[in-house]
């Protein structure tokens, strides 16, 4: 097994590309807002217009539901923590200073 060394440059870039993801701001909320109710809506519009062949098969729409239920909220619950846990850790590392 090899001894791994990260240097804190490349602790650094990693962190970053973390925060490019995951750090939430207000257009990022609305962003998020906005790809749950496009999910929801376009969900209904697919159901609505192959309402005969769902209701023939007995299936459903389920690409965006899913999106719209699992994997947008799974994402800002993720984002909502990886941002409070950010700010609180800098917060800290202020009043230990």
């Amino acid at each position: 097994m090899k001894n791994v060394d990260h240097t804190d440059e490349q602790v650094t870039k990693r962190m970053h590309r973390y925060d490019k993801y995951l750090l939430l701001s207000w257009k990022r909320i609305l962003i998020i807002a906005g790809a749950w109710v496009l999910s929801v809506v376009l969900h209904n519009v697919i159901y609505g217009l192959f309402y005969e062949y769902f209701r023939r098969t007995g299936g459903d729409e389920a690409v965006f539901f899913i999106l719209a239920i699992f994997v947008i909220p799974l994402y800002f619950i993720t984002s909502l923590v990886y941002t409070v846990v950010k700010k609180v850790s800098k917060l800290v590392g202020n009043k230990a200073s």
